[in-house]
């Protein structure tokens, strides 16, 4: 059925295809700007969300045989092929003539012709008996006075229109985030739905799940499902972009002299890892490969250096904590500080 917005929308110049192209052409090109404007790639850019759902009603419209040829008709009527001033001496249009020819020769030379009343100011006629009797809706037609049977003031009810968007949270741990998963939610009008959760989905990142909303109309497609992600913390890992981050204790000794230690994987493995003699508390040691990844790239795990201070020490510790301290006697490690301090 028409829509009454169809008087100003022009559904081949939301497209670009000439208003003479095929059904092939019609449906190459929607696909091909479907694929540009898809809002799973252009997150967070509210002109192309809009210019999606335009291209989406367009296409509804002129994928439908029947609907293109009633949008053919009425744009023909309101773009220069009909004209709603009275005809005749002093009129300074066309006649109701012009209206009809849009519409396989109505009014012409053996043709059946409508007759309307004239309301208003002016004359002019009521458009709503027109559009009513050309598409079989008008006063006297079946339902015509039904609620939602008449045509919005123009004579055309709403065209199918697509499901509406669904906004949904769920939470998820600190592995299924960065490994992925599929999370099964429920909602007492559309019941339960599975959707999947991608690698490296960030705490707070919204996922646009398509056709996961509300159904729309028959020909329509449904709504979106636009899922917000709340990512647990986890005990030993962090975050940093696609890298993850740990704390990597260390003993004095192993930094001093120098070592070769065993640091955990998120997976549950572990990797080596060389602590090189003389590195302070604080150095951030790079594994590569080891972090985030998403799509082809693959982030690292960055392990940053916490020299341990024993609680307790032996007197045999204790001992040898001591020479070394009587060795360093005439060494101040914070010299070069306060010398930066007066700077």
């Amino acid at each position: 059925m028409a829509s009454q917005d169809w008087f100003e929308k022009d559904f081949y110049g939301i497209l670009g295809v000439p208003q003479d192209a095929d059904a092939a052409t019609i449906k190459k090109t929607y696909r091909k700007l479907a694929r540009t404007m898809h809002p799973d790639h252009n997150v967070g850019d509210a002109k192309a969300e809009e210019r999606f759902k335009e291209i989406g009603e367009a296409y509804a419209v002129l994928s439908d045989p029947e609907q293109r040829r009633e949008y053919d008709a009425i744009r023909a009527m309101s773009h220069g092929g009909a004209r709603f001033t009275a005809g005749g001496p002093g009129g300074g249009g066309a006649g109701f003539e012009d209206i009809f020819s849009a519409f396989g020769g109505a009014g012409g030379p053996g043709g059946q012709r409508m007759r309307f009343n004239t309301g208003g100011a002016g004359g002019q006629p009521n458009l709503e008996d027109i559009l009513g009797q050309m598409f079989g809706g008008g006063p006297g037609a079946p339902g015509a006075g039904a609620p939602g049977a008449g045509y919005g003031g123009y004579g055309a009810p709403a065209g199918p229109r697509p499901g509406a968007d669904v906004q949904a949270s769920t939470r998820i741990g600190f592995r299924e985030a960065v490994e992925g998963s599929t999370v099964s939610l429920s909602s007492p009008d559309l019941g339960r739905i599975n959707a999947r959760i991608p690698a490296g989905v960030k705490d707070g990142q919204r996922i646009r799940l398509r056709g996961k909303g509300r159904p729309g109309d028959p020909g329509a497609p449904a709504g979106d499902l636009i899922l917000t992600v709340a990512v647990d913390k986890h005990p030993v890992f962090g975050r940093d972009g696609d890298n993850l981050t740990i704390d990597l204790p260390v003993t004095f000794a192993e930094a001093a002299l120098g070592a070769t230690v065993a640091v955990p994987t998120l997976d549950g493995g572990q990797v080596k890892v060389k602590v090189a003699a003389g590195t302070p508390s604080g150095r951030v040691l790079r594994l590569k490969g080891r972090g985030v990844r998403r799509g082809d790239r693959t982030g690292d795990l960055l392990a940053k250096v916490q020299v341990v201070v024993p609680q307790r020490l032996t007197d045999e510790a204790r001992e040898a904590v001591e020479k070394m301290a009587a060795a360093e006697s005439g060494h101040d490690p914070r010299a070069e500080l306060f010398e930066r301090a007066r700077a």
